[in-house]
């Protein structure tokens, strides 16, 4: 698609997805997520739309260069081809075990004394033999000669993203491949596109420079960013307090503290303290034990910055190695950035029972005692008790005082325990002054085993305890914990008492395997927060007349990620990419090179063209040197900039992709799994209201996000064989049968449901409905003549409101419910008019079938374009189905699907009283009713005034007034139950077809339906004959009895056999 000139409305509609990472070949994943915007751009084309749907590779990043760097490892160890010591069943089986043991062993470290489970490791299920080797991953992608090529960091560049294009041809993918390219410096004219966005960003100084503290690798030695990892995408750093417990001179000469005494004697002066880590500071008042796993391994490590003894996990002390002690005199708590000297180690259990100076804490002493559900995974392996506040310190607390066994175990006296009650600090309205006693009792949490009411109370007492408590100690009694918190952090860090340390908020491992820290590194950095560029991001956002989340979960989401999204590291050492401009030492990561390239799409057919993905200039269409792409000419083009002095590329070629840009721009919708919100799209919109900060009416227009994909409800796996490669799932299932089962997969944030099962019987599905439709157009005993009957202008009608539904389904982005009104429904609809038709022995009219069949292919073409491609010419159509327009309807006749939802229920209620009625009787007559009982006349008057005074619809307290009604008005006490009843269900009426439901006399004649379709109500019963008599009539009854006429309503005819 080409920019219209002269098209003042811009009739067009540009969408886009992020491009995929071109590491390997694309999934099911891929192709379920990517059939949102394909589904949407051939919608609008129906629409008469000029659509654009570009599409592009992504390079840029850690995964490429890592895995090319695994790969050299791998041929240089073991040759090439490699001989890998698992190629032998006994190694393997040894390796195996060693992992599984490992596994176990640290699993079992984790939860304490508790055995671990057994079972293979995820690794060892996922891998068959828990060794992933890189060559091995490349040899189900390429031909085992070629993989040697692969130690090349470029060669991926090579040889994935033209397969991409062959794969994405292939599943229909409708792109306009001349616009397509690759990432990183590789290609020269997107490299200098990302240079310039990168100026314009510091000129508004957006991009920054300092230490800032971010995600990192010690093994890579740089920022992991969310595209970097292999683990943990999505993860920030999570600020902690470590509060120092002095520890003091052991009382009792045990054995256990051997270690300990010989330290405390070995250090001088220096003070040695446990120190955990802590989200609460305020409540230290409260402390009476500090807690640590018995089987943890702890160090005792050198602190340069306080020349002081931190008592911590090696994981912890690694990352407080990484930080900064004093940012302002770039003082790092270590001499040595990520090293730490460890003095040394010990188990738990020879921390046990030692005696704390704990800060802030009534008591002069308080001691180490055993918790047997500490991570060492999370914060410092040491956990301070404060039982006023803490459920779970309260519990763990009182087993020990409750249990003397238990205590005694771990060589834990009375005295450590008995005299430490709780202290009370924080009053909470409703919650009293010590709100986890209160929610244990209240829970009735008898130990630490009741993991999931532990957990309620703490998240209970937590917020309840931020946001409603009040101080009650300490020199700020009386203010608000909200008010109190920040002010005791730093009286507490400024005394020496505290200090301050960052881990992941959960674990991150990078794509070199190396379980990330956080850390205070000199960086580059977006200065994504400030202020006034979140505020104007928030603004177009929430506002609905700008931008459009289709989802109001999604549109919480980006409310709450910009609230959230803070400084980000742009920039890292290792890795493909553009390089910073002015700093030729940093490359641009992943998810800062990928926020604004959109608008390069809008130009990129003049510089790179068809077949031209890593932007060659010997092939370029407009004859551009990618060195004449200056700052003062992507102005020109994107920014209304004056027109560049002395520029090399002719005046002409830039007014058209200038005419390009603006023609294109805004994005009308960008497509994308919910993963990127908190990243990449949220991102996106801060880059746009950056660089077109003076027009933000060229902000993108609205983000559609969808939920993951499952394989017949399971989570794709190698091991369960359901991980499914796009490419070969169309070569199985056929392009229309898996874009078919990707469109009834699902469209909420809820992870969807790519069914094999659907897949396959679509084929059969388009199959038949390809049969049926050659085959009876062709025929030559249809109706071509005469009035349309009764069935002839249902079917009709149901077209025209399948049609309309479809449409609003489509572009709603809820495309199961489209694929349900445009193919199931439309089909169920042929069927039930053909089935009459068969059943009255009356042909079908031509004209109607035609408008069905010809309806039918455009609704279905989004979905299933090459079946409706081969059937626009089956039916004789010329030109191109994915060019045809929308079926034009005319407005659904509400009345008329009344009257046919009538006969279908009619048919459906007689069929099942037939199935009831005594074997033998062979007399049928149908007993219809034009009145209803003056209680129904009644209830449904009240239901028209309160549907006409709330606006032509109910009140949200509709029922409740309803039942405030029904005790008043109904003098009958038994007939109050059944009125609830009818209003109910008339109610649901009035919601699928309007306030006719409510008339207390029925707008269509039943009876003439009825005998309208006489003979098709026989063939469907197997009757010989039936009699229709409308009862209060001159018709009679036949001689019905009460009770059977009791049952007949207005629109609820009786089938009575006799």
């Amino acid at each position: 698609s080409d920019a219209v000139e002269g098209d003042d409305d811009k009739n067009k509609f540009i969408v886009t997805f992020p491009y995929p990472y071109s590491n390997g070949h694309l999934h099911i994943g891929h192709a379920f997520s990517l059939t949102k915007a394909v589904f949407r751009a051939q919608f609008e084309r129906h629409q008469g739309k000029n659509v654009l749907f570009p599409f592009a590779f992504h390079c840029t990043g850690m995964p490429i260069q890592a895995a090319a760097n695994k790969l050299k490892t791998e041929i240089a160890q073991f040759g090439c081809p490699p001989q890998f010591p698992e190629d032998d069943p006994e190694v393997r089986a040894k390796m195996e075990a060693e992992l599984q043991a490992a596994a176990e062993a640290k699993k079992a470290q984790q939860i304490g004394d508790k055995k671990a489970k057994g079972g293979k490791t995820k690794l060892v299920a996922k891998s068959g033999t828990g060794i992933v080797r890189q060559w091995k991953i490349l040899e189900k992608m390429v031909p085992p000669e070629e993989i040697p090529q692969f130690v090349d960091p470029i060669h991926w560049l090579m040889y994935f993203p033209p397969l991409g294009v062959t794969h994405l041809k292939a599943f229909g993918a409708g792109v306009d491949w001349r616009r397509a390219f690759i990432t990183t410096y590789v290609n020269p004219y997107y490299d200098a596109f990302i240079q310039w966005q990168f100026q314009v960003l510091r000129s508004k100084n957006k991009v920054l420079f300092g230490k800032r503290n971010n995600v990192y690798s010690l093994v890579d030695g740089q920022v992991c960013a969310d595209h970097d990892r292999s683990e943990g995408e999505g993860v920030g750093p999570q600020e902690y307090v470590l509060i120092k417990l002095q520890v003091l001179q052991p009382e009792n000469s045990e054995d256990r503290h051997a270690k300990i005494t010989k330290l405390l004697a070995s250090v001088g002066d220096k003070k040695v303290f446990m120190v955990p880590a802590t989200l609460r500071p305020e409540t230290m008042y409260g402390q009476t034990n500090c807690f640590v796993l018995p089987t943890g391994e702890y160090g005792a490590f050198e602190i340069d910055a306080t020349n002081e003894i931190f008592i911590m996990s090696k994981r912890s002390a690694r990352g407080l190695s990484c930080q900064s002690f004093n940012p302002a005199k770039d003082i790092g708590y270590t001499k040595e950035f990520g090293k730490i000297n460890c003095l040394e180690t010990f188990t738990g259990d020879e921390l046990m029972g030692l005696p704390l100076k704990a800060p802030l804490a009534k008591y002069e002493k308080v001691y180490t005692l055993p918790l047997l559900t500490i991570s060492m995974g999370k914060g410092t392996g040491v956990v301070t008790s404060v039982p006023s506040d803490a459920p779970d310190d309260y519990v763990s607390l009182k087993a020990l005082k409750d249990k003397p066994d238990f205590a005694a175990k771990y060589g834990i006296t009375p005295e450590m325990v008995d005299p430490f009650e709780v202290v009370p600090i924080i009053s909470i309205e409703g919650y009293g002054d010590a709100s986890a006693v209160y929610m244990c009792e209240k829970l009735k949490i008898k130990s630490f085993n009741d993991k999931a009411k532990l957990q309620q109370a703490k998240d209970e007492t937590y917020l309840k305890g931020f946001n409603l408590g009040i101080m009650t100690v300490g020199p700020h009694k009386d203010k608000k914990v909200s008010e109190a918190k920040p002010i005791i952090r730093e009286e507490m860090i400024d005394a020496g008492q505290a200090c301050i340390y960052y881990e992941p908020e959960s674990k991150v491992v990078s794509r070199t395997n190396d379980e990330c820290v956080v850390a205070a590194t000199d960086q580059w950095y977006l200065a994504y927060g400030e202020e006034s560029w979140s505020s104007a991001v928030k603004k177009h956002v929430l506002n609905a007349d700008t931008f459009n989340a289709y989802d109001p979960q999604s549109l919480s989401k980006y409310d709450y990620t910009i609230g959230w999204l803070k400084e980000w590291a742009c920039t890292r050492q290792f890795g493909l990419g553009t390089f910073l401009p002015w700093d030729k030492e940093w490359v641009i990561e992943s998810l800062s090179d990928s926020t604004i390239y959109m608008a390069y799409y809008t130009i990129s057919h003049y510089l790179q063209g068809y077949d031209n993905l890593n932007g060659d200039p010997a092939k370029s269409p407009a004859k551009v040197d990618p060195k004449d792409l200056t700052t003062e000419v992507f102005d020109y083009i994107y920014r209304n900039g004056v027109l560049p002095e002395n520029c090399n590329i002719d005046v002409a070629v830039l007014d058209k992709m200038k005419g390009e840009f603006r023609y294109w721009y805004p994005m009308d919708l960008r497509v994308s799994a919910k993963d990127l919100m908190p990243n990449h799209l949220t991102m996106a919109l801060y880059n746009h209201a950056a660089v077109w900060e003076d027009e933000p009416e060229l902000w993108p227009k609205g983000y559609y996000t969808n939920g993951h994909v499952l394989v017949d409800a399971e989570k794709m796996s190698k091991s369960k064989g359901n991980f499914l490669m796009m490419n070969e799932t169309i070569q199985k299932y056929s392009v229309d049968g898996t874009r078919f089962a990707c469109a009834d997969a699902g469209d909420s944030l809820d992870d969807a449901n790519f069914s094999r099962e659907t897949a396959d019987s679509a084929i059969v599905s388009l199959s038949n409905e390809d049969i049926w439709i050659t085959e009876t157009l062709a025929a030559d005993n249809l109706r071509t003549e005469g009035e349309y009957n009764f069935m002839d202008k249902v079917l009709t009608n149901e077209t025209n409101r399948l049609v309309s539904e479809t449409e609003t389904s489509y572009a709603t982005m809820q495309f199961r419910d489209g694929l349900q009104h445009g193919w199931f429904e439309m089909i169920i609809a042929r069927n039930e008019y053909r089935a009459w038709c068969q059943d009255s022995g009356i042909p079908m009219h031509a004209d109607v079938v035609r408008k069905w069949a010809e309806s039918l292919i455009v609704l279905i073409c989004p979905v299933c374009p090459h079946w409706s491609e081969k059937m626009w010419k089956q039916v004789g159509k010329t030109g191109l189905a994915i060019k045809a327009p929308w079926p034009e309807t005319d407005e659904e006749d509400k009345l008329l699907t009344r009257q046919a939802a009538f006969l279908r229920s009619s048919l459906k209620n007689f069929r099942a009283q037939l199935g009831k009625a005594k074997k033998g009787l062979s007399n049928a007559t149908v007993l219809v009713s034009n009145s209803y009982a003056q209680w129904k006349i009644d209830a449904l008057l009240w239901m028209q005034e309160q549907y006409k005074s709330n606006g032509n619809t109910f009140a949200p307290t509709f029922m409740k007034e309803l039942k405030t009604w029904t005790t008043s008005n109904v003098t009958d006490k038994k007939l109050i139950k059944f009125t609830m009843q009818f209003v109910s269900f008339m109610k649901k009426e009035v919601e699928d077809v309007g306030a006719m439901a409510m008339d207390v006399n029925l707008p269509f004649d039943q009876k003439s339906i009825l005998v309208g379709s006489e003979q098709s109500i026989k063939s469907q019963l197997n009757v010989e004959e039936i009699k229709i008599l409308l009862l209060d009539s001159d018709d009679g009854d036949d001689g019905a009895p009460d009770r059977i006429k009791e049952q007949v309503i207005p629109g609820k005819p009786y089938l009575w056999m006799h």
